[in-house]
């Protein structure tokens, strides 16, 4: 694993969200403030406000490369192009990678209940399913950024 890769993980065990988890990884790296990520992020886990929607590992990611698009063009129609199409192939790699960008799918229950969140826990999905999420994203975002 990647000093990245781990620091995401090691953000997501220590209980921030998915996208969090992400974002905030790459806070030092790429020199934005961390505080501000975990704000920004902070509505994004659980598939967007738990509503099992795009993988938080995914929005995270997404934000990460309009962070590193923001800082490398200085033409907003450039940086939205970069980004868009960098979107588009973390999600392309994502969905080959786990069949869905949807995190219901991902997880097979509704986490808004408590039979969801007791199976979640009985099949250690966080380990299983949202830290393998986590690690890919990361492995993603340094393939398609550099």
């Amino acid at each position: 694993m990647t000093t990245i890769t781990e620091k995401a993980i090691s953000n997501f065990r220590d209980g921030l969200n998915c996208a969090q988890a992400v974002l905030t990884a790459y806070s030092a790296d790429m020199n934005f403030d961390n505080n501000l990520a975990l704000s920004i992020a902070c509505g994004f886990g659980g598939g967007m406000g738990r509503l099992q929607k795009t993988c938080g590992a995914a929005t995270g990611s997404f934000m990460v490369m309009g962070v590193y698009n923001c800082r490398k063009y200085t033409d907003n129609k450039e940086r939205k192009e970069m980004t868009y199409a960098m979107v588009q192939e973390f999600s392309r790699r994502f969905k080959e990678a786990h069949g869905t960008l949807n995190c219901h799918k991902l997880l097979n229950c509704d986490m808004k209940t408590e039979e969801g969140k007791q199976y979640i826990k009985d099949h250690n999905l966080h380990e299983v399913i949202c830290e393998r999420c986590i690690a890919d994203s990361v492995k993603f975002i340094g393939e398609i950024m550099h």
